[in-house]
């Protein structure tokens, strides 16, 4: 598996820009009111279908970044917030033969049995509850619940039967989706509001992110992504 290494010229900009105008030695005070994170999510990602016909055919690595802010209410819960840019993907196999819609207006078609890999990137604003335990000599544990809005700001395609690779296939995706997350780790602290942060995280959509454009067997598929956070804390 190869893990997507190109990230959208509007992702890194929308990244870059908040780093800009975030200025954590003034929005974070001496007892940790607000606190904000930068993070990178090596990831594993696979689908799910609800229909027998359409399976899923295994996982793909990925990548995902971001900016992480808590406001603290008490202090050991707080409102997390941030925005990711997710580099994911899956593999799905049908048992019927299957058109797809990419960029040429001539649907193709793939044979029973064959391989259709997706390459996708969302940008999504995670809103959750994070808990954290006090602190144990210099580590914290914590974990994290919430709702992940997403927008689909890249897809591509592999259908390795038609020789097809890396095609344009976002007139195959919905572009909105929600998700789920959950995520548990530690963090060690680095002296004064710093910590280093290793954690789980598991995000599954709620809704359908392929479209089924008439051509296509009526489905949801699902997509599930499992990764483990590196980061950093304010």
């Amino acid at each position: 598996m190869k893990i997507v290494k190109t990230l959208t010229y509007r992702s890194v900009t929308i990244l870059s820009f908040l780093i800009l105008i975030i200025n954590p030695a003034g929005i974070i005070n001496a007892q940790q009111k607000i606190s904000i994170g930068i993070h990178a999510d090596p990831a594993i990602s696979w689908f799910s279908s609800d229909v027998n016909k359409i399976q899923n055919d295994g996982a793909i690595a990925g990548f995902s970044f971001g900016l992480t802010f808590n406001k603290y209410f008490t202090p050991n819960y707080a409102f997390s917030t941030g925005i990711n840019v997710i580099n994911a993907g899956g593999r799905l196999v049908s048992k019927d033969t299957t058109k797809f819609e990419l960029t040429d207006p001539t649907p193709v078609t793939v044979l029973p049995g064959k391989p259709v890999g997706y390459r996708i990137q969302y940008l999504a604003i995670p809103i959750g509850l994070k808990l954290k335990t006090n602190q144990i000599g210099y580590l914290t544990f914590f974990s994290d619940l919430g709702l992940d809005p997403k927008i689909v700001i890249g897809g591509k395609a592999d259908i390795p039967s038609l020789n097809i690779k890396g095609e344009n296939a976002m007139n195959e995706l919905n572009i909105f989706n929600l998700s789920y997350h959950i995520t548990a780790g530690i963090e060690y602290s680095l002296g004064g509001s710093t910590a280093m942060l290793l954690g789980l995280n598991f995000d599954n959509n709620f809704l359908d992110i392929t479209k089924d454009n008439g051509v296509q067997p009526t489905d949801k598929i699902s997509h599930k992504i499992l990764s483990f956070r590196i980061g950093v804390n304010f």
